[in-house]
């Protein structure tokens, strides 16, 4: 009988500690984007772990239930210089192993890539990193596997290049050679839902996810991290409001946002780190103005815009970073006087930058406050023909402009919020240049 009790209690014991025999508990989580040497993550300043590749990573020493973790960045990477960042790296052990830090790490602009929707093809360009102007690469433009691309995401290891084809209703994957920027298509475009109009890929490098702007949903694929190609997941498509026309993932990688254009909103689903399957949030959807069109957060993950395309409005939010839940800052929406089209944030978070269309065809820049609330920085700076289509150096140093109907690229050097033409500027692209990514 006592070596029956005593077996009883130990099983018990065993399951209050989630069949962890140590008692203790790992902190680990998915580095992407490494090229360079040298990298040193560390937990709680003091439990050190030196990363050559991306994937999964775990610290070595355990910590007790109920114990803090707190993972940064010690050491840098360097030939090539790299900056890492570190999401989801504090909290507290609750009877469980960490497996959600996100560390990502980013270099200066090495390639640009844009979509031309009407000459079905994608116009490459090497960068130079001292001005940021624009050479082709050799083969550019490059020809589409469907027709009519729209929307493009490099993925966060810099390896593939995911293409949306909105004519042909399908999602294409490119190798990027990684000397020269050259596109190869890999594989076969898999087939997404009617109208597709934007692409995203989550920060750990595992899920993509497409908006399906006439079938009101969003399709999700997992991904291959060796060859990039996709898997539709199980329980795709995924049913949204109306009208979703753009898709964007919180830096944590645990939220997606959907903005629906006609009925001004955004759709807000968690994300499954297992499965990548979504589910919606409580409170969604949250309020925006008419044509919602594209969401922007800072680095930090604490506030996220919405760019009111028909309302001339931008709508700012608080972000509850547990929930995903948006609350609107105070004065939100801000009155831009134009109509924003496509809007990106400065790695250090300190300003937004709105390429406005309309007649003012101009590009805007906001300084961002403790709270959230934008404040227009200075004067906006002149774009070419309906400027649709913005992105951000990795680095911070160079904005690059996709003009829509002036068939070019605008280039500026970004310094504390203020756009100076680069010496070149701007590029020619394809006809009717729609998005444009950066690797």
């Amino acid at each position: 009988m006592k070596s029956l009790a005593w077996t009883t209690l130990a099983v018990a014991a065993i399951a209050i500690m989630g069949c962890n025999l140590t008692g203790k508990y790992t902190v680990g989580g998915n580095l992407t984007g490494l090229r360079g040497q040298g990298l040193v993550i560390e937990d709680n300043a003091g439990n050190d772990l030196s990363l050559s590749s991306n994937g999964a990573f775990a610290f070595s020493t355990g910590i007790k239930n109920g114990g803090a973790y707190s993972v940064t960045v010690r050491t840098q990477p360097s030939n090539p210089s790299q900056t890492c960042t570190v999401n989801n790296g504090s909290g507290t052990i609750d009877k469980a192993n960490v497996t959600n830090v996100v560390v990502s790490c980013t270099q200066a602009g090495r390639f640009a890539y844009v979509a031309n929707q009407l000459s079905n093809n994608l116009s490459a360009y090497s960068i130079d990193s001292a001005t940021g102007n624009l050479t082709a690469v050799n083969g550019s433009p490059f020809a589409v596997s469907g027709t009519t691309p729209v929307s493009l995401a490099v993925d966060p290891n810099g390896q593939f290049l995911y293409v949306v084809d909105n004519g042909s209703n399908d999602v294409s994957v490119y190798a990027i050679d990684n000397t020269t920027g050259a596109l190869a298509a890999t594989g076969l475009p898999l087939p997404t839902g009617s109208s597709p109009e934007a692409v995203t890929v989550d920060p750990t490098d595992s899920f993509l996810y497409v908006a399906n702007l006439a079938s009101n949903s969003v399709s999700g694929y997992s991904i291959n991290s060796s060859t990039g190609l996709l898997t539709e997941l199980v329980n795709s498509p995924f049913a949204v409001g109306t009208e979703p026309s753009s898709v964007k993932i919180d830096p944590s990688g645990s939220f997606l946002y959907v903005t629906e254009f006609s009925v001004g909103k955004v759709a807000v689903f968690s994300i499954d780190p297992s499965t990548g399957s979504l589910s919606t949030v409580s409170g969604s959807p949250f309020g925006a103005g008419t044509g919602a069109v594209s969401m922007a957060f800072n680095t930090a993950g604490a506030f996220a815009y919405v760019a009111n395309e028909t309302a001339a409005t931008i709508s700012e939010y608080s972000i509850n970073t547990s929930t995903g839940a948006l609350t609107a800052v105070s004065g939100s929406p801000l009155s831009t006087g134009s109509s924003p089209e496509s809007m990106a944030v400065d790695p250090a978070g300190r300003y937004l930058y709105a390429a406005n269309v309309t007649a003012k065809n101009q590009v805007a820049a906001y300084s961002i406050s403790g709270s959230g609330a934008l404040t227009l920085s200075g004067s906006p700076v002149a774009a070419g023909t309906f400027p649709v289509s913005i992105v951000l150096d990795p680095s911070g140093q160079f904005a690059y402009v996709a003009n829509d109907t002036s068939n070019d690229i605008s280039v500026y050097a970004v310094n504390a919020g203020v756009l100076t033409p680069a010496s070149r500027s701007p590029f020619a692209a394809g006809n009717q240049p729609h998005s444009i990514a950066i690797d």
